[in-house]
């Protein structure tokens, strides 16, 4: 995610309003687009025109603003419509309406969203995004969202890299949500989608990690994770209940589970950039260990290796992207949600969130990102990107009992825009053998 400019000297629209943002996803009847929801977005978009303002920085109290901008501050605001649609989620629809912050270098230091968006399973939800950068060390991120039916979602984001002479890396994550179009289908590859259950995930927690850099490419982490879940009605009551499908000796964690675990990682990297990669590698090995005297539900251990690699060409203009992945869980009544899980907008992304479930999973992911042309858009200079992929990956009991037959193959389609060096805005769009899924977010997908 990042930044963004505008010519020295250039005049500033005057600015009528500002905006919302929203997304669309699969399987609404035509009757939805009628009545309420429509007309009451259609009043939001002619009401907040987009425009550039400047506003006093005393005006703007800290976190927006901070040391970075100057007395007066451009801010940019963009209404756009958003549409999603994602087999767990169906259709969503709607719009939000980004602030843009910039400082004195004419760079995006801070993004606020509100966002309003209609779906059929949910309803209506309100949903306020934040991102702040407050140094290139020091960014934290917000999200607030609740919607008429079951979903809510409640983030925040710090990462710190600003103590022992920048050698000490801190990470906390804190949240709690309800997600009702959450799936189960079974574990194993081939799980059928007969099988197919809903849920509500009802989660809360806090995950904290520490990283040293022992060298300059290479750093040592040490993490905390606390995650405690509810498994309540789903709201999509078309498809069964988890429960009523299956039993706590076949699936463990139906009835709720609470983990608390704790990790050692290694990390290298020569990637020239944490939100704009352009070259270089990047490889992790971490273990994580979940014991039942510390408060977890059960023992078990999560072994992970992850392997990228960005390697440009023609002035950066053409990027190749590839990942490896591998994933293991080993232990005895593992919760389902604390298995090797495979599916969603950032690992097979022809298909839903957690369609695969089992004790390990094999992962590729490659993907071309090609910057077509630069725009400035309502004084934003924003690269357009397109983005052939390809997902390749399947879970299984062990790496040793791998069945080439069972490995889902996705292709796909994504389309970028950058605005360095903090945003970035995506839509993907995935084929798996259920059908397509498209994705809209923020951030690279690895």
């Amino acid at each position: 995610m990042r930044r963004v400019g505008e010519a020295s000297g250039e005049a500033a629209p005057p600015c009528a309003g500002g905006r919302v943002r929203g997304r669309v996803r699969g399987g609404i009847r035509p009757t939805v687009f009628r009545g309420v929801p429509c007309a009451f977005l259609a009043v939001w978009f002619l009401l907040l025109p987009a425009c550039t303002s400047r506003i006093a920085k005393k005006d703007l109290p800290y976190p927006l603003t901070n040391g970075n901008f100057g007395d007066r501050v451009k801010v940019v605001t963009i209404p756009l419509p958003a549409i999603a649609a994602t087999p767990n989620e169906g259709i969503t629809y709607g719009g939000l309406t980004p602030f843009l912050l910039h400082n004195r270098k004419d760079e995006v230091d801070t993004l606020v969203a509100p966002q309003l968006y209609y779906n059929a399973n949910f309803g209506v939800t309100g949903t306020f995004f934040g991102s702040f950068y407050l140094s290139p060390e020091r960014n934290w991120e917000i999200n607030l969202s609740r919607s008429a039916k079951v979903n809510e979602d409640y983030e925040l984001k710090i990462r710190d890299k600003t103590l022992l002479g920048k050698k000490i890396e801190i990470r906390a994550f804190l949240y709690g949500f309800t997600d009702g179009s959450a799936r189960f289908f079974g574990f194993q590859s081939r799980s059928p989608s007969g099988n197919e259950t809903n849920y509500g995930d009802r989660e809360a927690g806090v995950t904290l990690s520490v990283g040293y850099d022992v060298s300059e490419h290479v750093q040592f982490v040490v993490n905390e994770r606390y995650r405690h879940v509810d498994i309540v009605p789903g709201a999509v009551t078309s498809l069964p209940f988890l429960r009523d499908r299956f039993t706590a000796a076949e699936v463990p964690g139906i009835d709720g589970f609470t983990t608390h675990a704790q990790g050692l990682a290694l990390v290298y990297s020569t990637v020239d950039s944490r939100e704009f990669p352009t070259r270089g590698l990047y490889a992790r090995a971490s273990v994580e260990t979940s014991q039942r005297i510390l408060g977890s539900s059960a023992n078990f251990q999560h072994y992970d290796i992850e392997a990228k690699g960005y390697f440009p060409a023609r002035e950066d203009r053409f990027i190749t992207i590839a990942r490896a992945a591998y994933n293991q869980t080993l232990g005895n009544g593992v919760p389902f949600l604390e298995r090797s899980i495979l599916g969603g907008e950032n690992t097979l992304r022809g298909y839903g969130r957690g369609r695969f479930i089992d004790s390990s999973y094999l992962l590729l992911n490659v993907e071309e990102r090609i910057r077509l042309f630069r725009w400035k858009v309502f004084n934003v200079n924003a690269d357009w990107e397109v983005v052939p992929f390809l997902d390749i990956g399947s879970v299984m009991k062990a790496l040793d009992r791998i069945d080439r037959h069972s490995f889902e193959y996705n292709p796909g389609i994504g389309f970028r825009a950058t605005v360095r060096p903090n945003i970035v805005g995506r839509i993907d769009i995935g084929w798996g053998k259920e059908g397509p899924a498209v994705f809209v977010g923020l951030g690279y997908p690895f």
